[in-house]
């Protein structure tokens, strides 16, 4: 068994083998050596393992680190990352932007361009289905200035309450569902 896989070599070539052991004229067998032509029973024996390079990438290149699971056999792909995301940022940010970048635009941008982030899409539709029913309501509520002044500061509050969720749950990818749209995004992520 390879204990040292960083080596270039396995140990077993540059070991220095045991003599073979001294043959008697008599035929007695020997209590401590095992019978002929048995199969080993030892589940760690190195014949039973594939070597490293089957699991290396096939391209050459290095793998890197994939963070939670280094490769998605059923996919094919070899670099599965949690936390990537197909825009050139953090994907904390990315969650905040959609809530940041007047909503519901900001949602439907980040619809448009990222790609391979559940949490930032979860985000960008829960910002868009959220803030496009709250526009909704500003137009109908348009004739009093008194409750439009007030649906906005409700829209600043929920707009800072749910940025900073997006930006804090993001380590462990967790989601804060609004009551109704939430789920609704949800099942968008999931089934996409």
């Amino acid at each position: 068994m390879d204990f040292a896989p960083y080596q270039d070599t396995a140990p077993e070539t540059e070991r220095a083998l045991s003599p073979p052991p001294h043959r008697s004229s008599s035929r007695s067998p020997n209590p401590r050596s095992p019978p002929p032509n048995r199969p080993s029973t030892d589940p760690f024996a190195t014949s039973a393992l594939p070597p490293p390079s089957h699991f290396g990438n096939e391209a050459g290149g290095d793998i890197g680190n994939g963070g939670f699971g280094g490769g998605d056999v059923e996919g094919g792909r070899l670099n599965v990352n949690l936390f990537e995301t197909s825009l050139p940022m953090r994907m904390d940010y990315e969650a905040m932007l959609a809530y940041l970048l007047l909503p519901p635009a900001g949602g439907v941008f980040l619809l448009l361009m990222e790609h391979k982030s559940d949490y930032v899409r979860f985000h960008a539709w829960q910002s868009s289905l959220l803030f496009a029913a709250i526009f909704v309501v500003h137009l109908i509520f348009s004739w009093s200035s008194i409750l439009s002044w007030l649906i906005f500061a409700a829209d600043l509050g929920l707009i800072g309450f749910l940025t900073l969720h997006a930006y804090r749950d993001a380590d462990a990818l967790d989601r804060l569902e609004v009551p109704f749209f939430g789920r609704l995004a949800s099942s968008f992520v999931d089934n996409e």
